[in-house]
């Protein structure tokens, strides 16, 4: 059976569209990086047939997902002997509503504090490093990278957008103003390894191969940021190529203070979701009540979902979505950007499996696993100020850029996995339009 058809037309139809776009914006329109953007993209397509092509594939998609099932158990240890009941134990009481039971406080929020801890102890036990390392490599000789700056981008990968340039930060100050502009980029396009197994618990009920493909969606996104970023911002001729010599500045003095400063920052990220997403339901609420003053449209009351759905119904569309879920797509896609990615998988994962295609949901994995929200531009800022304070103003003045640049990072690589044979990814062939006949 064919698995090629118009929705993968689309999607490559997409990608020269967001190609094209930045482009629209670049410094220099006269320097476009031809020979980066066939090894950026060549590299986002060899990944994905690494993991999806291969017979083999599948044992390390379940491998994966295996891990990710290992941890959410041994997580839920931890959480059950510190809030008994409320942590998933057994329950005092008859329980009349079995889906009650899940509570997002206590299932999800505890396993970033683990993966964060488990992060930092790999890290000092220079397997995250080697790891890092090994992808730092690729980056530099198939993108033409500097040594700083393709390990500030593989890093981005498994680290938040701020620890990253940590590790390269001896050289920050020799980075070109491009560098620094892909930097932003790359760490809006990627998520961390705390987040990244968060993510995929929540959508793994309602997509197969959750954990792989978030992970893909990483790692495919950080040549997508390299991309738009030197199309955006290209490298003036006799700038950077700073070398590094991969000793980092990250260290930690044992096992047990990685463990420990490991924790101590899962926990800044859990109390940082837990306030931003308590601040940002509230803040839809209010605003969906201020609009349902208005008159109904279409017979519904106006909300910020639906015009969310309109606006990025487009982009959703050009990614590769059928034009019929493309506004709950858009709504999706419009989530992330305004309400942060975390909520946009929450948002992604509660849609029932039969109102939404798995097609479509593995391309808004792709699309929404980045930190590109509007939320994160503070971050970016205060994090860089700190760590570069002398250029400080260079990063204001990049900023909003690199937030475009990240955001559509993460669409071009959906697109591009949404340009490959559905075959791959082991998708039924994308339906024809159905069309009515008339009876006799």
């Amino acid at each position: 059976m064919p698995s090629y058809g118009m929705l993968n037309v689309q999607s490559i139809l997409g990608i020269g569209i967001m190609l094209l776009a930045c482009w629209l914006l670049s410094e220099n329109k006269k320097k476009f990086p031809i020979f980066l953007t066939i090894g950026a993209i060549g590299v986002q397509v060899a990944l994905a047939v690494l993991l999806f092509g291969f017979p083999q594939s599948q044992a390390v998609l379940d491998g994966i997902n295996s891990g990710v099932d290992a941890l959410a158990a041994a997580t839920n240890q931890g959480t059950q002997f510190v809030f008994g009941y409320l942590g998933g134990g057994a329950q005092p009481y008859t329980v009349q509503n079995q889906g009650a039971l899940f509570v997002f406080a206590f299932q999800v929020l505890p396993l970033i504090l683990v993966i964060s801890a488990l992060s930092a102890l790999l890290w000092h036990w220079h397997i995250l490093k080697w790891i890092t390392q090994g992808f730092g490599f690729i980056f530099q000789k198939t993108m033409g990278l500097g040594g700083a700056s393709a390990l500030a981008v593989a890093t981005n990968i498994f680290l938040g957008m701020i620890e990253s340039p940590i590790v390269i930060r001896a050289y920050l100050s020799k980075l070109s103003r491009s560098e620094v502009f892909m930097m932003m980029v790359v760490g809006l396009a990627t998520v961390a390894g705390s987040t990244m197994v968060a993510y995929a618990l929540i959508l793994k009920a309602t997509l197969p191969n959750a954990a792989g493909h978030v992970l893909v969606a990483s790692i495919i996104s950080a040549p997508a940021g390299v991309l738009l970023s030197r199309i955006m911002v290209p490298e003036k001729d006799g700038e950077g190529g700073v070398v590094a010599d991969y000793n980092s500045s990250l260290k930690y003095d044992s096992a047990i203070d990685a463990i420990s400063k490991g924790t101590a920052d899962g926990l800044m990220v859990v109390m940082n979701i837990s306030a931003i997403l308590i601040v940002f339901v509230a803040f839809v609420s209010l605003i969906n009540i201020v609009l349902g003053m208005f008159p109904h449209v279409g017979g519904e009351p106006l909300s910020l979902e639906r015009g969310l759905s309109v606006v990025f119904a487009p982009l959703a569309w050009i990614i590769g979505v059928p034009w019929e879920e493309s506004q709950k797509a858009g709504y999706i896609l419009g989530t992330k950007l305004t309400l942060t990615e975390f909520v946009a998988f929450l948002k992604l994962g509660a849609i029932p499996v039969d109102q939404m295609s798995e097609r479509t949901r593995m391309l808004m994995t792709y699309a929404i696993c980045g930190f590109a929200n509007l939320g994160s531009v503070g971050i970016t800022v205060t994090g860089l100020g700190v760590l570069m304070p002398d250029r400080r103003e260079e990063v204001l003045s990049l900023v909003w850029k690199a937030l475009f640049a990240g955001f559509v990072a993460t669409c071009l690589s959906a697109a591009i996995i949404g340009a490959l044979p559905d075959a791959l990814f082991g998708l039924n062939a994308p339906k024809a339009p159905v069309v009515a006949v008339a009876p006799r």
